[in-house]
């Protein structure tokens, strides 16, 4: 990837920061909901290396470009802002975050899909802060050994069922999940143009691989080895509790559910996802939070400097001992303080299989749309084929009507 050749390892180029600014200025930062913790010792570094202040707002991470949009023009914005990658897209095209200069910004050792994350027409927009994707959570006083492949787990299941019983469960009528299985298989969001960028005109969620996929795991709802109620919008809080309640023997889900399983008391170990039964491992979305910079910034390099300062391998290790976020740095992944934690090394073997959710605006035209496609045929409302196919019929007019907007 030329970007990634471009920014180098220059670790050295962050350190040498300047310390003749004028103490009177600072920069704020947007900071998740009780995560500023984790940055405390990286923005008392770097005010007593520049003497610029850092100051440090905490609020949820989804809702602060829609914050931006009023307090940017106000003059009363974030200089540094943290955004999911989903979110870039958008943030690109109404004009709310500047490019980040790469001649600035070393890499450190990010995993190339977390920088590819924030990276739009070959211009990168932010530095990834986290990741998180998927895993596999096991109840230990059901599975002594977690089993290595979905035909396992489906002979597991049906044995578990025949007793009343239950065996996997996993969400798969949301393609959030499901692309997990799909992707193996040959299905993809979108394809790629010459330039490496996202082709919206390309679909790629009825292949035949597609289809072969999605009839597979509609095995588990057609065979019983599913329930019915941990489909639709209350399905995960389903999923949640039949696990919680010690009734499901494994589930498939992310890191956000870590410490609500850990206050259930239940006794669990995390591991990758299994293989599909063309012998490849299920791979899964990335999603990956970064530190952007606000359109209406008058602290552009100090922002900037800011980000590249506290993204330094020692200070996301802190951030990991504090917040438990997973870095997208290898140096971190191959530390023992993640490679002996069972759970964050599991879902740091998974990242390494997982890809980046597509951060252009049309991925908002595909959620709705492939949900719907699955939650028919998963349970044989509609023939595998056609419901894939009308859900990528509905993505492109979409897209089309979206696009006609701009």
């Amino acid at each position: 990837m030329k970007l990634l050749s471009k920014l180098s390892l220059v670790v050295s180029s962050v350190l040498c920061l300047s310390t003749a600014v004028n103490a009177a200025e600072q920069i704020t930062v947007w900071e998740d909901l009780q995560k500023g913790k984790g940055i405390e010792q990286a923005a008392k570094d770097f005010e007593k290396e520049t003497g610029v202040k850092v100051n440090i707002v905490e609020m949820r991470y989804t809702l602060q470009l829609e914050k931006i949009r009023l307090d940017g023009p106000a003059g009363i914005g974030a200089d540094v802002m943290l955004i999911p990658n989903d979110q870039l897209g958008s943030a690109v095209v109404q004009g709310l975050i500047n490019p980040i200069d790469t001649n600035l910004t070393p890499t450190y050792d990010y995993l190339p899909q977390s920088i590819e994350a924030f990276t739009q027409d070959q211009k990168l927009y932010g530095v990834p802060k986290v990741i998180e994707t998927l895993g596999l959570f096991y109840n230990k006083d059901i599975i002594k050994e977690p089993l290595r492949t979905m035909d396992d787990y489906y002979a597991y299941s049906s044995k578990r069922v025949a007793e009343g019983k239950l065996g996997l469960l996993a969400k798969f009528d949301e393609i959030y999940y499901a692309i997990s299985a799909l992707e193996p298989y040959g299905a993809y969001v979108f394809g790629k143009d010459a330039t490496g960028n996202y082709n919206a005109e390309d679909v790629g969620f009825n292949n035949d691989g597609a289809v072969q996929a999605t009839e597979y795991i509609s095995k588990f709802y057609k065979d019983g080895l599913f329930p019915v109620g941990i489909m639709g919008q209350n399905g995960l809080n389903a999923i949640d509790s039949l696990f919680t309640e010690g009734k499901a023997a494994a589930v498939i889900n992310g890191p956000w559910v870590v410490e609500p399983y850990q206050k259930s008391g239940i006794n669990f170990g995390v591991v990758p996802l299994p293989k599909m039964p063309n012998g490849k491992d299920m791979t899964s979305f990335m999603g990956v939070r970064g530190y952007v910079i606000s359109h209406w910034t008058k602290n552009q390099e100090l922002a900037q400097k800011f980000i590249n300062f506290a993204n330094q391998p020692k200070y996301a290790k802190i951030r990991f001992e504090t917040t438990t976020e997973i870095p997208p740095l290898k140096s971190v992944l191959d530390d023992p303080i993640i490679k002996n934690n069972e759970i964050a090394s599991a879902f740091a073997q998974q990242a390494l299989r997982s890809y980046p959710m597509p951060s252009i605006p049309e991925m908002a035209e595909v959620w709705v749309p492939m949900d719907s496609s699955l939650q028919l045929c998963l349970v044989g409302k509609q023939d595998v084929k056609s419901a894939l196919d009308d859900a990528v019929k509905l993505i492109n007019q979409q897209i089309e009507a979206f696009r006609s907007q701009m």
